[in-house]
């Protein structure tokens, strides 16, 4: 018959005995149940179907990938492209109808009769071609300062662009409204409101660049047009036109170029991208298992 103190010293004491004096046993055994646990399927049977799958990532072009260059939905770079180069036009083709009247109604331009439109007594090409010009520019300017690295960033608010088309305007009345003893004199006046209206809003070295060479090109075809009859200047002393000119160019191009600047400004893009760097995306590191965690043992 057993005795009851066999009974109560069998449960762990004896089997703890078994179990040391079987370490190769035991060791096996511990490995074999880790290695199970670290296999593929039970890994997956642990974490389970994965709820937000990250699809393969890496370098993509515009247009393979379906997204701008901005990350964007399909489409959305050349959207607010088309977007800002209307805005542009239509900014172009109302500084041009309200800037020509002025000069017509002093007499300072004339056209031919037969071109006079009946709006604003302007030419029927003066507003597109005004709107295209001013498209390209307003286009130009945040292009040319991201190929430059050289963002601009002063008096960046439609405040500031306000004013800035306001002293443009005040320029051009005055051209067409002030009288000095020669032409001379009202080219130097202007030239000094130029560069002092591209002094307070802009400050750039591209802004300043760009706005001389619009002037210089600016210049250059209007010297061929009335070269070649489409139309005059009263009392040219520059060649064909007056020698004003070309400062009224100057600040045109730098206040086109601010408020193409201000609506570059909503494209959430970085400064240095084009829509034609293609974009990779940084991987997203693996996810360590939610149901599997190994605790060292001392």
């Amino acid at each position: 018959m057993p005795r009851l103190d066999d009974h109560c010293w069998s449960c762990s004491c004896a089997q703890g005995a078994r179990h040391r004096g079987l370490p190769g046993a035991g060791a096996g055994g511990l490995a074999a149940k880790v290695g199970d646990m670290l296999s593929p399927a039970a890994l997956a049977a642990r974490r389970g179907p994965d709820p937000d799958p990250a699809p393969a990532r890496g370098p993509r072009s515009p247009g393979a990938g379906g997204r701008g260059a901005g990350g964007g939905p399909p489409g959305s770079w050349h959207h607010h492209l088309v977007q800002r180069s209307l805005v542009l036009f239509s900014v172009g083709v109302v500084l041009a109808l309200v800037l020509n009247l002025l000069q017509v109604q002093r007499n300072v331009t004339l056209f031919p009769e037969e071109v006079i439109a009946t709006i604003f007594s302007s030419a029927w090409w003066v507003p597109p071609c005004c709107g295209t010009a001013a498209a390209v520019v307003g286009l130009l300017y945040p292009c040319i300062d991201s190929h430059l690295g050289e963002p601009h960033k002063f008096k960046r608010e439609w405040a500031s662009v306000m004013r800035c088309v306001a002293v443009f305007v005040g320029i051009n009345h005055a051209s067409a409204k002030l009288d000095f003893a020669n032409n001379v004199q009202l080219s130097l006046t202007l030239a000094a409101l130029s560069l002092g209206l591209w002094w307070t809003f802009d400050r750039s070295r591209s802004g300043l660049g760009l706005g001389i060479t619009i002037a210089f090109l600016a210049t250059l075809i209007t010297q061929l047009l009335v070269y070649n009859g489409v139309y005059q200047y009263t009392s040219p002393d520059f060649l064909y036109i007056r020698s004003w000119l070309p400062c009224i160019f100057f600040s045109g191009g730098v206040t086109v170029g601010n408020i193409g600047r201000q609506l570059a400004m909503r494209l959430k893009v970085l400064p240095e991208r084009s829509p034609c760097v293609s974009s990779t995306a940084t991987p997203t590191p693996n996810r360590p298992s939610p149901g599997l965690t190994l605790h060292g043992r001392g």
